[in-house]
């Protein structure tokens, strides 16, 4: 209006610029679910390791003795269900869709789980993605759950924006890597965070250094890492710096995360 003055409280017009308590996007889950934490682990740029990440997670949280389940909402780019070795199809019944389950009882949803074949690529638009994401929330069938972690795609567009609003999201993990742009990627989406108002954990940094096996000595193979500071400036604290491990590696790639001995965000779920 031409004479707002911008004092909703004063105000008993219902304009589309009216400001007050921001609108409550957050869809149900499905009445067969219960889940009581969920996790975001985003990342600003793709390549940084936000899959390997959340499978840590889960499987840390996992060997602590707690139900967890991972929702794949990198729908473009789907790599959690060949991390646990997981490639038939999911099952649908009346109620919903079952998750498939890791041979440690990871739940695992993901769009790789519900195609012919896993190299069908997803050529759909950003309200297509988006509501399958909702899906993954809405119609698959959880059960109980201490955490649900969401390996969300790179970036601050659609689909992190639909999960923002539509997931009771409490919290996220950023994941991130030492090269110099980096702080400034970190803070998009901690920005993003803070406009929607989802808490942020902290940050882990992926790649930060390669131990030799020999004399033990670090090098930091993507130069010195400033992670440190830019979590200062922003009041952030770090949880976690992952080495380049090729044993690590070869683990992902044949579907053997669930067994590989060390995990570096043990100390991470302890936090969560």
């Amino acid at each position: 209006m031409s004479d707002c003055t911008h004092d909703c409280d004063s105000c008993g017009e219902a304009c589309s610029e009216r400001q007050g308590d921001p609108a409550d996007f957050r869809v149900p889950v499905n009445q067969f679910s219960h889940i009581d934490k969920v996790i975001g682990i985003v990342s600003g740029k793709g390549g940084v390791g936000k899959s390997m990440v959340t499978a840590l997670l889960a499987c840390a949280m996992r060997a602590k003795g707690k139900k967890v389940g991972i929702l794949d909402a990198d729908i473009t780019g789907p790599s959690i269900p060949s991390y646990f070795n997981l490639h038939e199809t999911v099952e649908v019944n009346d109620a919903g869709i079952l998750p498939r389950i890791s041979k440690t009882g990871v739940e695992v949803i993901s769009l790789n789980l519900m195609t012919k074949n896993e190299t069908d690529p997803v050529i759909w638009r950003g309200p297509v993605l988006a509501g399958v994401v909702k899906q993954f929330w809405t119609d698959v069938l959880w059960g109980e759950l201490d955490f649900l972690f969401v390996d969300m795609p790179p970036g601050t567009g659609d689909i992190p924006l639909t999960i923002f609003q539509s997931l009771p999201v409490d919290g996220i993990v950023v994941v991130t890597s030492p090269q110099e742009m980096v702080s400034m990627i970190v803070h998009k989406s901690v920005n993003m965070a803070a406009m929607m108002e989802i808490p942020v954990v902290g940050l882990v940094e992926n790649y930060s250094y390669f131990k030799c096996p020999h004399c033990g000595e670090e090098t930091a193979i993507f130069g010195r890492s400033k992670l440190q500071e830019t979590a200062k400036e922003m009041g952030i604290p770090v949880l976690a710096r992952i080495p380049i491990d090729p044993g690590l590696a070869e683990a992902c790639d044949k579907g053997e995360i669930e067994d590989y001995p060390v995990n570096y965000m043990t100390g991470v779920a302890d936090l969560l």
